[in-house]
């Protein structure tokens, strides 16, 4: 089985993520791909505005039934500091056998030799880096392999969301549309 492994904070969940996953699970050819919202970032503690469990259920309401992804609630469950590497390990275990692909944004390629046990990361998963230009060079990371793969890139962030729904504009085409009713039903980033 070949398995992706996208995690992040999803403060909230855009359609930049969704078509970024989209693109990632075909140009690897894998059978699924996770979404793994983290219970707390090492690089983000103290800058999240949605709850753990609130950013996990807007990633399931983004990814409604399409059978190509799914949520993993682990690194929720374990709670504390979210660490890839105990997620990734976690899987590897749960699993084995299972070929694990780490999908990474360009903006973390160059800061993935920081992370905890990064060299360990690189042996229980190949670093795929989503790319507009998947023919260049994978960025150096502390001498870890990585290769870049071909995804749309898409001028969107959970900062710039959550900014419009602060200042009461609208968030249609942003995110979808169940993501949506959430954050207006629940009063999220206001």
């Amino acid at each position: 089985m070949r398995l992706g492994v996208l995690g992040g904070t999803f403060d909230p969940p855009h359609l930049g993520h969704l078509l970024a996953a989209s693109d990632a699970y075909e140009a690897l050819a894998l059978d699924r791909l996770l979404f793994v919202p983290a219970a707390q970032q090492p690089f983000k503690a103290g800058r999240v505005g949605a709850s753990p469990d609130q950013r996990a259920a807007m990633c399931e309401l983004m990814l409604g039934v399409d059978a190509r992804f799914a949520v993993d609630r682990s690194e929720i469950v374990r709670g504390g500091l979210s660490y890839t590497v105990d997620t990734l390990a976690a899987l590897a275990a749960a699993e084995p056998g299972v070929a694990l692909f780490l999908l990474i944004g360009e903006d973390l390629a160059d800061q993935l030799g920081t992370w905890r046990e990064s060299g360990r990361i690189a042996e229980l998963a190949e670093i795929a880096v989503m790319s507009r230009d998947a023919g260049a060079a994978a960025p150096p990371a502390g001498g870890l392999p990585m290769r870049r793969i071909a995804t749309r890139h898409v001028e969107l962030s959970s900062t710039e969301v959550r900014a419009r729904v602060k200042a009461g504009r609208p968030i249609n085409g942003f995110v979808a549309d169940p993501v949506a009713r959430y954050i207006r039903d629940t009063g999220l980033y206001r």
